[in-house]
């Protein structure tokens, strides 16, 4: 399911900051305008509390995970409230392997060839480029020139509508917006518009 849901749009909402009582409104405004990746950092308030929430108020053909996971004790809290994807700043093999082993999907972060080439082995769904503005745009070409044919790269990072375009453009599968799609505080309808623009902008880059 990953993989497709992946493809729709290659889009990963990153609410960190969410406050659960936001996490309906926030949701279904991502819903309506396309989302259908939405990943809650475990630093945010109650974060698992908003994950149970928008699992249960989203349709099932919206993925919901959890990122900043840092220890495989999380990555069981993620699956009991309801989250079907750890997202890791990081390559840490025993978060990958509790994530496997738990029967979720993954996506560690990684910022160069021999952590990307572990994670892959370990069973990651896709890659988090990590941080994207560090790694660069030169970097992605060259990464999937030696990595399994059909790796997913997810630049991660200062990712705005204005910015995807080279990325894509060297092969990256979509992205994780962060700060530019949601900050805590910002009207459900406002993060809507976001989602939408970042939508519109990777289709016309793709065009």
């Amino acid at each position: 399911m990953f993989e497709t849901t992946l493809a729709i749009n290659g889009l990963i909402a990153i609410l960190r900051g969410l406050h659960p009582d936001k996490a309906e409104a926030v949701g279904s405004a991502l819903y309506a305008a396309g989302m259908r990746i939405i990943e809650v950092p475990l630093n945010s308030p109650q974060p698992l509390r908003s994950i149970e929430i928008l699992r249960k108020t989203l349709p099932e053909d919206c993925l919901i995970g959890a990122g900043t996971v840092l220890s495989a004790v999380q990555v069981q809290e993620v699956r009991d409230a309801g989250g079907q994807l750890i997202v890791m700043p990081h390559c840490d093999e025993a978060v990958l392997h509790a994530a496997k082993n738990a029967g979720l999907y993954l996506t560690p972060g990684v910022a160069t060839p021999t952590e990307a080439f572990a994670a892959l082995a370990a069973g990651a769904d896709a890659l988090k480029l990590f941080p994207a503005e560090q790694v660069g745009v030169s970097a992605i070409k060259a990464w999937l020139a030696v990595l399994p044919t059909g790796t997913a790269l997810l630049p991660v990072g200062g990712i705005t509508p204005q910015n995807m375009a080279p990325y894509l453009q060297a092969g990256a599968a979509g992205f994780g917006l962060g700060s530019a799609l949601y900050s805590p505080g910002l009207p459900a309808d406002e993060v809507g518009r976001r989602a939408h623009a970042f939508i519109q902008a990777r289709q016309a880059a793709m065009d």
